[in-house]
């Protein structure tokens, strides 16, 4: 199912003009963030139950309607290893496609790849395509990409720059990922230098961005910033232009180092709708970081994000029940209570409402 336009409406209130004697200010031009929504891909990926096509492609239709532009949707790996990630291709055909939307899928190999490409070579020209992006990834210790993908880095960045050239030649745009930048759970505390290289690594093969990945969600304020001041500043710094964040809530500490990131200049973040989540290949680590948290706690910043907190707060609702799981977002839980008193106080209202009536007539 497709559709050519997507239908974002924008309303406009007319100026109004200040009384005499009163002064008028400009109003605050808030900050552009980006969210990418991995709730998709990277938040069912660790889910123990299946998940059929159907419902992975309702859970994007919901956050596109709720307002999410970024929306990674699947993952062309093998099922062998990542189950949940079957059935990727009838998730991208099922569900409703937007231009101008972005609808990234992981591409781990060229096995993968060519998998995509067959794809896209027998999708009528007439529709939007089932996706423009794909992302790669490595990680930060050879101990992770071994668990994760059976080589070291050096190998993985190798393998991964074949698979960027073809892409590229293929005109899609290439997101990369690092895993334990912080912690790893193999090997321990993270050299930042050794984030930057890598990092460095997937920009030279192509890619426009790289996600830097807490994985294991040891991270805190204070190492999030010493890693960024490493991978920003000084010779060889990259642009936090460059730079995204993807943390993980297994200390609860997501939202604040998200936080530390933006004085650093980095403003783009990954996030799971419901807190869906958890790596396959990092024991312990809990989701991503809420994408109903991080709206809230941008409420009153200076900066924005795309995405309708009240709607996206309910498809949180609705995949957490469907799943069986409990909602990991604070904030939508928060919400969700409220929604269940409102309903509460509008049926007591509704009752007393209809004996009064009873009443007038006896």
């Amino acid at each position: 199912m497709f559709f050519r336009h997507a239908g974002r409406s924008i309303l406009r209130r007319p100026a109004r003009l200040c009384p005499p004697g009163q002064r008028a200010y400009a109003t605050t031009v808030r900050e552009r963030v980006r969210i990418v929504e991995v709730g998709p891909r990277d938040g069912l990926q660790n889910e123990s139950a299946v998940i059929p096509p159907a419902v992975k492609a309702e859970l994007v239709n919901r956050l596109t309607r709720a307002g999410m532009d970024i929306i990674e949707s699947g993952s062309f790996v093998s099922p062998k290893w990542v189950p949940q990630m079957a059935g990727t291709a009838d998730v991208l055909k099922l569900m409703e496609r937007h231009e101008g939307l972005h609808y990234p899928v992981l591409v781990p190999n060229m096995k993968g790849l060519e998998i995509l490409l067959d794809l896209l070579s027998k999708q009528p020209k007439s529709e939007v395509p089932y996706t423009d992006e794909i992302a790669v990834f490595t990680a930060a210790t050879d101990a992770f990409a071994k668990a994760n993908t059976n080589c070291t880095v050096a190998e993985s960045l190798e393998r991964l720059s074949v698979v960027a050239k073809r892409a590229t030649s293929e005109g899609l745009r290439i997101r990369g990922y690092v895993s334990v930048v912080i912690d790893c759970p193999y090997s321990g505390h993270v050299d930042p230098a050794n984030v930057r290289s890598i990092s460095q690594a997937l920009l030279d093969m192509g890619c426009y961005e790289v996600s830097l990945g807490d994985t294991v969600g040891t991270g805190n304020p204070t190492t999030v910033d010493r890693l960024l001041r490493t991978v920003i500043q000084g010779n060889g710094g990259i642009p936090a232009e460059k730079l995204a964040g993807h943390f993980h809530d297994t200390y609860g500490m997501a939202v604040a180092n998200i936080f530390t990131a933006l004085e650093h200049g980095v403003r783009t973040f990954d996030a799971a709708v419901g807190g869906l989540g958890g790596c396959p290949y990092s024991p312990g680590a809990t989701g991503n970081v809420a994408t109903e948290d991080v709206l809230y706690a941008l409420r009153g910043s200076p900066y924005e994000a795309p995405g309708d907190l009240e709607a996206i707060a309910g498809v949180g609702t609705w995949i957490s029940k469907t799943l069986n799981r409990s909602n990991a977002s604070r904030v939508g839980r928060a919400l969700e209570a409220r929604r269940e008193r409102e309903n509460v106080e509008k049926e007591r209202e509704t009752d007393v409402g209809a004996a009064e009536a009873i009443s007038a007539k006896l």
